[in-house]
């Protein structure tokens, strides 16, 4: 069966008995329907336990199909639960650009699944247009003021705030707007997509209301003819953009296949933002259960360097485990088999990839000790491969597990499951990669050589006029986000593997200032994705009573 007709298959309790598994009261759950709900804000007033564990589910550098980190997080929890643990999985919300581009959804895959999984994958609770509207409504408010006569004299050729839509859409990568209002007005614009935008890494940062209403306040979005810089609260929009916002920043609740609770919440891109589940959701997780499992977007050199670096940092969280999710066809890919044959056996391919394993394990332990790869089993896969890859985490002192949740649902991860609950009773330190207080070029120099294992780091003009406008401001003291390829630990896509002591390429720098970030652009990464030749939509179906094929 496929993914949708097992999930259509499976049986779906009730969100308030999903909620009950949680202890959260019918007043704290506002329902979508009887099968989503989001979580009111107040129940924290009422949590006084002690935190969970939190486990972070990160990954090797992927194929251009994705590996199925959130298909291992949720086996990790349907296991934990099966085994009698108070577990939760805590996720991202998918967005709309990769259901209809080339990868598909982001619920899971075959018996490892959060349902519903076609109201996940699509509109879910509205949060992701919430997110559109208010980024759009700065854009609005921006040409507004400028057409009402431009009492803040803003620069229109300096004006530092994209538009936003939630679709791959390259056309929108660069417009001219205000075409029919005059040429003090028309200026070039540019479109990201919503889940690399400032207003999606606020509400994935921001600690409760009033702080989500100061972080927008504080977005530098444009400077005046003068070359000063300009913030939102200087347009006096904050509070609208904030209460577009007010229901989106509630955590939303669903359930597995096997009825286990699960929080999804916010959805930023890891190649391009910074690749986490919300701080709200993650802390009201430890709070409700003993064992907290979540991931970070894309390979470990991305979503788990941000999660660690940004996310723990200002949330002030430690994880207690990493788990490496490895695929053996992303192995075979990093060591140069093509994308058509990575379902057939090749030693070969397998043992020359098998370095970017190596190189992720090494990154994380500058972190914390208390690493497990775990492979997550397809089909194909053949015993000698799988042997093989245990042979290399054991030369590397590293626990190793294989997953079968895709197949087997919470049963496929136990033997994992047991293994991250043996290495959280055996606390180990954490370590954070930099100081926040380094310089901008110190910050990027650590991560390119500790994490992305660069021997040089060069700047073009561009970056370096930011980043001294960035620290002429006073606002280089913060973490550092970067904006690559996922495909490798470089900035090229087709540098695989492990490359070593190359040159990297810093193109662009860019405060995010409400969301405390700087963006560092490298190699040709792009804020808006564009549609593959042939993209997925050219697959689905949809029948006259509403059933729908082909959507992942």
């Amino acid at each position: 069966m496929t993914d949708i007709e097992i999930a259509r298959n499976s049986k779906m309790l009730e969100i308030s008995e999903i909620a009950r598994k949680l202890s959260i009261s019918d007043k704290y759950l506002e329902c979508f329907g009887k099968y989503k709900a989001k979580i009111n804000l107040d129940i924290f007033n009422d949590l006084d336990k002690k935190d969970g564990k939190l486990i972070l589910v990160t990954s090797i550098n992927p194929t251009p199909f994705g590996e199925g980190k959130t298909t291992m997080s949720i086996g990790i929890h349907d296991a934990f639960r099966k085994l009698g643990f108070n577990s939760l999985a805590v996720l991202r919300e998918p967005s709309l650009g990769p259901v209809f581009g080339i990868k598909g959804g982001a619920a899971g895959g075959g018996y490892s699944q959060v349902v519903p999984m076609e109201d996940i994958n699509l509109h879910f609770t509205g949060d992701m247009h919430a997110i559109g509207a208010a980024n759009n409504l700065l854009c609005a408010a921006i040409d507004n003021h400028i057409f009402q006569g431009n009492s803040l004299n803003i620069d229109k050729d300096k004006i530092l705030f994209d538009r936003c839509v939630d679709m791959n859409d390259r056309a929108l990568r660069s417009v001219m707007v205000g075409l029919d209002l005059g040429k003090d007005v028309a200026h070039l614009n540019h479109y990201s997509i919503t889940v690399a935008t400032e207003i999606m890494a606020i509400l994935c940062l921001a600690h409760d209301l009033k702080d989500l209403k100061d972080k927008i306040g504080n977005i530098l979005f444009a400077y005046d003819i003068n070359n000063n810089p300009l913030f939102v609260k200087d347009l006096h929009v904050e509070d609208a953009m904030t209460i577009l916002l007010k229901d989106a920043i509630k955590p939303n609740l669903v359930q597995t296949l096997e009825n286990n609770p699960v929080i999804i919440h916010g959805g930023p891109f890891a190649n391009i933002a910074h690749g986490c589940n919300s701080l709200i959701a993650t802390k009201l997780g430890l709070k409700l259960a003993d064992y907290v499992i979540t991931e970070a977007g894309f390979g470990a050199d991305l979503g788990a360097e941000k999660f660690l670096d940004i996310k723990c940092r200002k949330g002030n969280l430690k994880p207690s485990v990493i788990v490496i999710n490895a695929t053996i066809r992303s192995l075979k890919y990093n060591g140069g088999m093509g994308k058509n044959e990575l379902n057939t056996k090749n030693m070969n391919y397998l043992e020359k990839g098998s370095c970017n394993l190596k190189v992720h394990i090494e990154n994380m332990k500058k972190y914390i000790d208390n690493i497990v790869v775990c492979l997550n089993k397809f089909s194909f896969d053949d015993e000698e491969e799988i042997e093989y890859v245990k042979k290399c985490c054991e030369d590397l002192g590293c626990e190793f597990a294989v997953s079968s949740s895709y197949e087997n649902g919470g049963k496929g991860s136990q033997d994992l499951a047991l293994k991250i609950v043996k290495l959280c009773e055996n606390e180990k330190e954490f370590h954070l990669l930099y100081d926040e207080d380094d310089s901008i070029k110190n910050k990027i120099s650590k991560i390119s050589k500790e994490i992305y294992h660069a021997g040089s780091v060069k700047y073009l003009d561009a970056a370096l006029k930011s980043i001294s406008k960035i620290e002429e401001m006073g606002l280089d003291k913060l973490s550092v986000c970067i904006a690559k390829t996922q495909y490798s630990i470089s900035d090229d896509a087709k540098k695989l593997g492990y490359p070593k002591d190359y040159e990297i390429t810093v193109r662009d720098v860019k405060v995010n200032s409400g969301a405390g970030f700087i963006v560092v652009y490298m190699g040709k990464i792009m804020t808006m994705p564009g549609l593959s030749k042939v993209p997925a939509y050219e697959k689905m179906h949809i029948d006259d009573d509403g059933t729908i094929y082909g959507l992942f």
